[in-house]
């Protein structure tokens, strides 16, 4: 046995008795993951155990760097305004209707320019790029036209899972997994776009420091990283919750880090919410059906249509389009009754298209089904 697999089958054992990595060990060692100088055993041990453990700031930081220098194709879009990405990060023990995507729709339909980095669904049921591609975005389309996409309609999607986004390796070991892991967000965090403004749910309220710090590490300018409370005291969900408190770490200019709470009820929400009224479902197309029924105006002041709301207020709070959270929901509302929303996917649904017309088509029958 070469020392390069002694070395990583130390640094697994480290890994499993609770000690963290510096983000260079990290690196190196995600490095030799994604150029397959590594078994398969190895390397998925190496996933179970820092994620069992649950990854530090340079941990995260360090798969980061490996996977965005080896394995990211590099995109600029020229838009004159700060880029922004929104995600969950998955692994959340309740799991809800995709909120991030309508949310982003909504925000780029006032003007945000969103750069968003997602994948199909590995621990949720349908992942951002699932729902994408049943609405009628071309998922699989190469890097330079999601930066067109971008550039045109101020919203683009890049496929973590695909080899148009991640060339060497990630897309082959993303693929093969089924559970959630570091990867969930030092993959989700290897934009293509590089954007440095974000909004950030987590799957558990300890992470939401080490995600705030990696972040501030990698260079983002603003940011805001969030865990929603269940409501009942048992879990949460990877967004801000409609049903009880959420806990809330921001990134400042300055690169001051606050940590603070908010309430749904501060926010303005005007109904009462369950969780059931936000769970997921099974089958795409109703997902997507329940997504348009939003952004048509069809679930106004419905639990979706506030959550959606509540949740796309961080895109214009760290943007500074508002100077409160409540006011990004006003916002919100305002840009989906106004029909402005639903013409925004139209829009992003023909611009990230090889076939343009394939995507109006498919948007099209969807709508007649609501």
């Amino acid at each position: 046995m070469n020392d390069k697999f002694k070395n990583f089958g130390n640094a697994i054992t480290v890994l499993i008795s609770g000690k963290d990595l510096n983000r260079e060990q990290t690196r190196k060692l995600f490095s030799e993951i994604l150029l397959g100088e590594q078994s398969e055993i190895h390397q998925g041990a190496f996933l179970a155990a820092i994620t069992a453990k649950g990854p530090c700031p340079d941990e995260i930081a360090g798969a980061w760097q490996a996977i965005y220098e080896l394995d990211t194709v590099k995109v600029s879009p020229n838009t004159g305004k700060p880029l922004v990405d929104n995600c969950g990060t998955g692994m959340d023990s309740f799991k809800t209707f995709n909120i991030s995507t309508a949310a982003a729709i909504v925000a780029a339909a006032g003007g945000i320019c969103l750069a968003r980095h997602g994948a199909r669904a590995i621990t949720s049921r349908c992942g951002t790029v699932d729902l994408c591609e049943t609405l009628g975005v071309d998922v699989e389309c190469p890097s330079d036209t999601v930066k067109e996409s971008i550039e045109k309609t101020g919203i683009g999607l890049f496929n973590g899972m695909s080899s148009n986004t991640h060339p060497q390796a990630l897309f082959r070991i993303l693929s093969q997994m089924s559970f959630g892991s570091i990867l969930n967000i030092a993959a989700s965090l290897a934009n293509p776009a590089n954007p440095t403004f974000g909004v950030r749910g987590v799957y558990a309220k300890e992470m939401i420091g080490p995600v705030i710090q990696t972040m501030k590490e990698i260079g983002f300018k603003r940011a805001l990283a969030f865990h929603g409370t269940s409501g009942n005291g048992v879990g949460g969900i990877d967004e801000l919750s409609p049903v009880g408190k959420s806990y809330v770490a921001e990134l400042e200019p300055d690169g001051n880090i606050l940590h603070y709470t908010v309430n749904p009820n501060s926010m303005g929400l005007r109904n009462r919410i369950t969780l059931k009224d936000i769970a997921a479902g099974d089958d795409r197309n109703e997902e997507a059906l329940r997504l348009l029924r939003v952004l048509s105006g069809r679930n106004k002041g419905g639990a979706l249509y506030e959550t959606v709301c509540l949740n796309t207020a961080p895109i214009f709070y760290v943007t500074e389009e508002v100077d409160n959270l409540g006011k990004g929901v006003e916002k919100a509302r305002d840009l989906i009754d106004s029909g402005l929303s639903l013409e925004k996917l139209w829009q992003w649904v023909q611009a990230q298209n090889r076939n343009p017309h394939a995507g109006k088509e498919k948007l099209s029958s969807l709508l007649e089904m609501i």
